[in-house]
């Protein structure tokens, strides 16, 4: 009696590396990084309703806010927000921490 033909399959890739994997190849990464970077700003300040423009570039968030009281509040915070936000970026699953051009956030600047 003959033996069945054995079809190898693939090994199989799990969802997040297939997301991952795509986000590097599309070139994605940088515009993703940038929006996770204004929702933790966002998740992490309690000032989006008051936020105006946001702008993020080479490590430096730069914030537009609607509130002379609310900005002149946050910055007494600077450093603290800057660590709670690279922390709950750290923690996103979507945020890529190894891409050059946009990465973690090194300074805040309040306007």
């Amino acid at each position: 009696m003959e033996q069945p033909v054995r079809i190898h399959r693939k090994e199989a890739v799990s969802m997040d590396k297939l997301v991952e994997q795509y986000i590097k190849s599309m070139k994605l990464a940088a515009g993703l990084n940038t929006q996770r970077v204004f929702a933790a700003w966002d998740a992490c300040s309690g000032a989006g309703p008051f936020t105006l423009r946001r702008f993020y570039r080479g490590g430096k968030l730069y914030i537009t806010l609607g509130s002379s009281v609310i900005r002149n509040q946050l910055g007494f915070q600077k450093k603290e927000l800057v660590e709670k936000m690279n922390e709950y970026l750290s923690k996103d699953a979507l945020f890529t921490a190894d891409n050059r051009s946009v990465g973690f956030i090194q300074e805040l600047i309040l306007r």
